[in-house]
């Protein structure tokens, strides 16, 4: 049940970035068994592109694993896009982070707290150069 709602994020993310005037498509091999480990979404719209892990929960924490982030940071660095996190917790916006901006656990792995999202994450706008703030273009 939990990969479906995570499928349906993927899919709203898509149709935002869309609105946005990116062009985007979405992995269906992310998560799978497949040798090459792919971002979820790969977004871009001329000038800008990114490479996006996309996660949701309901509770108040989002964790990844460090394999997960190294793939993404990979994999963007050798396709020419900028490596972001996106972040959805229940009943809130989507929130982008750089990998290098996650809190580390002791373990090695990578954690996005609600309000850590709230406070200091790229919202949508800022990540589609809509707002006048500058937050990731400048990574």
């Amino acid at each position: 049940m939990a990969n479906r709602k995570g499928e349906r994020r993927e899919r709203e993310l898509v149709n935002l970035l869309d609105e946005h005037g990116f062009a985007v498509m979405r992995a269906p091999a992310s998560g799978s068994a497949t040798e090459r480990e792919l971002p979820d979404v790969l977004a871009g719209n001329g000038s800008v592109f990114y490479a996006i892990e996309a996660k949701s929960s309901g509770s108040d924490s989002i964790y990844l694993s460090g394999e997960e982030v190294e793939s993404l940071v990979f994999f963007a660095r050798n396709f020419g896009a900028k490596p972001r996190i996106g972040v959805r917790f229940d009943r809130e916006d989507w929130y982008f982070f750089h990998p290098g901006d996650l809190y580390v656990t002791e373990g090695g792995n990578y954690r996005v707290k609600r309000e850590t999202a709230l406070s200091s994450g790229t919202d949508l706008t800022e990540l589609t150069g809509e707002s006048t703030k500058t937050a990731l273009t400048d990574y």
